[in-house]
């Protein structure tokens, strides 16, 4: 069965920073591609950072500079670096992997961002 656990979130001032973690219970090599999304209540879901199995990234360009999506084959986890952490990004962040064709998403972790 597979399985994405987000770990990480939490409360943070703005300029802080926090990295978010996604371990997969198979190997993340598998999957063709991996993100990070993030919600809040209202809106929809949106993806943040993104990389392909290649090793090429994309960003959400309200995250351009801030934050970095990385990869740990070894440990079968992905991470998201957010620096210089604004109000705005203050969401529930999911880990998500395709995986053969299907989505797979993990359960989310608040991230709080104070002013």
């Amino acid at each position: 069965q597979v399985q994405l656990v987000e770990s990480g979130g939490g409360l943070v001032q703005a300029g802080g920073s926090l990295r978010l973690s996604c371990a997969a219970s198979v190997s993340i090599f598998s999957f063709s591609r991996m993100g990070w999304y993030r919600q809040v209540p209202g809106k929809q879901r949106e993806l943040v950072a993104q990389i392909i199995r290649g090793g090429d990234t994309n960003y959400a360009d309200s995250v351009k500079g801030r934050f970095t999506i990385s990869r740990d084959n070894a440990k079968n986890t992905v991470y998201l670096e957010m620096n210089s952490l604004k109000p705005e990004d203050t969401a529930v962040y999911y880990c998500s992997g395709r995986l053969y064709g299907t989505d797979y998403w993990g359960k989310g972790t608040l991230v709080t961002v104070s002013s």
